[in-house]
Formats: structure tokens, C-alpha cells, sequence
């Protein structure tokens, strides 16, 4: 996993949550971010750091993301170290 395969996986984890109005409705009420605001933030990969957040936080639909792409649902975890604000464990 690198910097623009996490970039592609948060870009389709927003198309997935778009796709839905309840979990899109959803994602509205947990973060307060419109649709509108989407596309007028100074940096995007925030916005797609906060999309995965919000997919790990739900397991039901992390899980049914993770079976439509059929990708390991380890993945969105993955992805989300290479963007803003992730917190990097020192093991």
C-alpha cells in the first residue's frame, strides 16, 4: 500500500457511501460535512482520511465495502496510515 493506492481506496470508499442515502446520511450526521463541502476543501486527502475513519468506525460497513470490491478488510486500515492525521503507532 502506497500514498495514491490509498488515495484510489478512500476515492472508492466515498463512491460506496454516496451510493447509499441512509449510510450517506449517515456520514453527514457524524461529520457535518455536505456533499457541497466535499468539493471545496483545501486538501482533499483530509476528506478522504475522514472517509475511511468513518468506514473503520462501522464494521457492517466496512465489511460490506470490503466484500463489493473484494479486497481484505484489513485494507482501508492499511490505506488510512498514508494519509492526514493517521496515528502511527511505535512498536
Amino acid at each position: 500500500m502506497n500514498q495514491e493506492q490509498s488515495e484510489i481506496l478512500a476515492l472508492q470508499a466515498l463512491a460506496y457511501i454516496t451510493g447509499d442515502e441512509k449510510t450517506l446520511n449517515w456520514l453527514i450526521s457524524e461529520t457535518g460535512v455536505s456533499p457541497a463541502d466535499i468539493g471545496n476543501v483545501q486538501d482533499p486527502n483530509e476528506v478522504l482520511a475522514g472517509v475511511l475513519d468513518f468506514l473503520l468506525a462501522h464494521e457492517e460497513i466496512l465489511v460490506e465495502f470490503c466484500t463489493q470490491q473484494n479486497i481484505p478488510p484489513t485494507n482501508p486500515a492499511r490505506a488510512r496510515r498514508f494519509l492526514p492525521g493517521a496515528v502511527m503507532e511505535d512498536y
